[in-house]
């Protein structure tokens, strides 16, 4: 009797899902573990409740699916597949999916795991239609692994067509070392080809200094610290520009301290600009002073963001006397030949959007495309109004399914940044973060350095070594964020300073800044050693005729080309009228 029951409560269950919810076939109960390479239909592997195999869902067709159905992922539904995995190395996971919720362009969050350790949620966009997604880049151990995908609970409902799983297609991480402004000074280029040179094989060391008159005045608080654990000190220096702003701006001395950094340390600086609007926009008086507590980098309703593309509002005016404070601080870096790796308009996107919805600072909240264009005006603003060309320039991104429409554009960018803090949106601990960092590389097809430019927890650097996840640098910001120990070990962080993969201050080169042509003779294009007359000649050649010259050391404006003005200057020292080139 009590069969007969169970079969008949069966076979009422059956009937009920294939009348309210969709088609199904029977789900595998437990699958084999596959061998490398794997591409299976997704109903080949083990599903659990919530999972299940389908040909529509509450009689909605999905066509173009391969196989007998595709699965679908609901509520808690998940995916679980085993694999053998040959040697330890680094593999990616991919699947052939649809998001088919909401509007184009929105997502649904799905979890992995392998071997029950978490490897962080993935927003998956609704594109409209089939599509390959990756889950990323993972380092297994040889053995066998168990890949469970959608342990994301009530966030889910993917459809699922194939899993596949194979050795991961590692980048070159060979970046030309030209940057993006064709104008960059001498003392650029040659930061921007060191940098260049250690990515992929290095890791540089970087720390945030506190701004304004945090740590009782204390700057070097951060940076004793780390010497005090490690017996080195960070190769990078984070500072921030905010208070050389229209509103409250006063001195505290970050432009003269960047200047010691890496005249004197010969260290490198970076520096963010949390460019400060009043909050109350709309009654305050261009030029007017206020005090700090009036003025916000958060969104403000007052404050229309799209109006800074629109040369007739208070807005860009606004724009361009903060801009006007900027340029001043970096012209004064330029005269005394110090390159930055300036990151303004840092994390824009927020949380995931493209609507400016989910920003966490003003310059976002207009959405991606006004952003972009943002970035832009900032860009030929600095680069062609005020003539700065000693900028490396930072663009931070994430990787949500959203991320890639925030960014400006390569003739614009030089290094992706990636600001990575516990909870946002993974709890990292010290893993590599294997995953943003190639999805960031891959976003931009490898053509872009990509650094860690704010972190908490400092990833352990035999993660980064194992995984392949070269970051450019990582730059922890201040107070507890490095120094308490619930954040970064002491033992870990003395390994992480004093590991042969990591760059520290002492290791940096001593002719980082030297400036091109940095061999020879500045306007020696004989190579004879000596600048003379017939060099002046063989660039008269060059210029009339397209002759071949060294153009390196013909550029001796250090602007970049060689033209007119390079005649004009090697002519006036040849009559005495100077005493040196710019570039010398």
């Amino acid at each position: 009797m009590k069969k007969i029951l169970r079969r008949a409560m069966s076979m009422l269950t059956a009937v009920a899902l294939s009348c309210t919810v969709l088609t199904t076939a029977p789900a595998q109960v437990q699958a084999a573990a596959h061998s490398v390479p794997v591409n299976v239909e997704a109903e080949a592997c083990t599903l659990s409740n919530g999972a299940t195999v389908a040909t529509n869902v509450y009689g909605t067709e999905y066509p173009g699916y391969s196989g007998d159905g595709f699965v679908w992922a609901s509520n808690a539904g998940t995916i679980t597949l085993e694999v053998t995995v040959p040697k330890s190395a680094m593999y990616e996971l991919k699947t052939r999916c649809w998001m088919y919720l909401g509007s184009l362009g929105e997502s649904r969050l799905q979890s992995i795991s392998i071997n029950g350790d978490s490897k962080g949620s993935f927003a998956i966009p609704n594109k409209g239609g089939w599509m390959d997604y990756s889950f990323g880049f993972f380092f297994l151990e040889a053995g066998t692994a168990k890949i469970e995908i959608g342990t994301s609970g009530s966030w889910g409902f993917i459809l699922y067509d194939k899993v596949s799983f194979d050795y991961a297609n590692m980048p070159a991480l060979n970046i030309d070392p030209t940057p993006c402004d064709s104008k960059a000074t001498p003392e650029t280029k040659s930061l921007m080809k060191y940098l260049t040179s250690v990515y992929g094989n290095h890791v540089i060391s970087g720390q945030q200094e506190i701004y304004g008159g945090g740590n009782n005045g204390d700057f070097e608080l951060e940076f004793n610290y780390i010497h005090d654990k490690t017996g080195k000190y960070p190769a990078i220096r984070g500072f921030d520009m905010m208070n050389y702003n229209p509103l409250y701006g006063w001195e505290d001395g970050t432009t003269e301290r960047m200047i010691q950094w890496t005249k004197e340390k010969g260290g490198i600086a970076t520096a963010s600009w949390h460019i400060n609007v009043p909050a109350d926009f709309t009654s305050y008086k261009l030029g007017e002073k206020l005090d700090w507590t009036k003025c916000t980098y958060k969104p403000t309703s007052s404050f229309k963001t799209a109006n800074c593309l629109d040369k007739t509002t208070k807005e860009y005016a606004y724009l361009m006397m903060a801009v006007d404070e900027l340029a001043k601080q970096l012209l004064i870096l330029q005269d005394a030949k110090v390159p930055v790796l300036l990151r303004p308009f840092h994390e824009a996107e927020g949380n995931n959007n493209t609507d400016g919805s989910g920003a966490w600072f003003w310059w976002g909240s207009a959405g991606s495309d006004v952003y972009k264009e943002l970035w832009k005006l900032l860009y030929t603003t600095l680069t062609e109004k005020y003539g700065i060309h000693n900028v490396i320039w930072e663009v931070n991104l994430y990787t949500y399914a959203n991320s890639l429409q925030w960014y400006p554009g390569d003739q614009y960018v030089d290094i992706v940044a990636y600001d990575k803090y516990e909870g946002s949106p993974y709890t990292w601990k010290t893993s590599a973060a294997t995953t943003a960092f190639l999805t960031l590389v891959n976003d931009t097809k490898d053509t872009k350095m990509v650094a860690m430019t704010e972190n908490d927890v400092i990833p352990d650097i035999q993660n980064i070594v194992n995984e392949g996840a070269w970051w450019l640098y990582f730059c922890p910001w201040y107070g507890d964020f490095i120094t308490s120990p619930k954040n970064n070990d002491p033992v870990l962080l003395n390994t992480i300073y004093n590991s042969e993969h990591v760059v520290t201050l002492d290791e940096l080169p001593k002719d980082l800044y030297g400036s091109e042509p940095s061999d020879g003779v500045a306007g020696d294009l004989n190579s004879d050693g000596n600048f003379d007359a017939i060099d002046l000649g063989l660039l008269k050649a060059y210029l009339l005729f397209n002759t071949s010259i060294d153009l390196n050391k013909a550029d001796v404006d250090g602007n970049g080309e060689v033209n007119s003005l390079d005649f004009a200057y090697m002519k006036q020292k040849l009559l005495g009228k100077i005493e040196k080139f710019p570039v010398e």
